[in-house]
């Protein structure tokens, strides 16, 4: 897929099919957040994989997700992540900059998982203090955010609204994301 093509038809997927993502699939998935830009070059961040079984259950528990459409945008027994990449970020950089860091490293993250037709989801609404005793995170990092992976068993559809932004499931459980049209966000000169 061209990199245009990625952008344009990468979505949150929140319902997964029970496949295995391979670790040196996930690895290099890591290595394009790692590769990603860092303001001054401090490199900031550090990503935790977690694929093992025992452990995927756990992390879930601890993530809130699709707050416009809960519980009905949550994953379904049987349709959860099969991996997570815990972004970290060095508590010795507590500054706003972090954030930009942290969101270049998770879009190339997203992309690059994309690009092997996994599908992911940012999020944001994260139980940190558990999730860190979960997977004993060294105390110099706090959790920034995690990204659910997996093979989508869904296929949300992008739609342009002027009206809403609120994305919803219709009758059939199909996902609906709006989007912003472009002649209403772009202006030149």
């Amino acid at each position: 897929m061209k990199m245009i093509e990625l952008i344009k038809t990468r979505r949150s997927i929140r319902s997964y099919l029970p496949d295995r993502i391979d670790m040196d699939i996930l690895t290099e998935i890591v290595d394009c957040g790692r590769l990603a830009p860092s303001a001054t070059n401090r490199q900031p961040m550090a990503f935790h994989i977690v694929q093992k079984e025992e452990l995927l259950e756990p992390v879930f528990r601890t993530l809130s997700w699709a707050g416009y459409i809960a519980p009905e945008g949550n994953p379904k027994p049987g349709k959860e992540p099969m991996a997570y990449i815990v972004v970290l970020v060095r508590k010795e950089f507590a500054d706003t900059i972090t954030k930009h860091d942290a969101g270049a490293a998770i879009e190339s993250m997203i992309l690059a998982a994309w690009s092997y037709g996994i599908g992911s989801c940012w999020l944001g609404s994260v139980k940190r203090e558990e999730l860190t005793e979960i997977l004993q995170i060294p105390a110099e990092y706090r959790i920034d955010s995690v990204i659910s992976l997996g093979y989508p068993a869904e296929t949300p559809v992008m739609e342009e609204s002027e009206e809403t932004t609120r994305y919803y499931k219709d009758e059939n459980g199909v996902l609906h994301v709006p989007k912003r049209p472009l002649k209403n966000i772009l202006y030149v000169d």
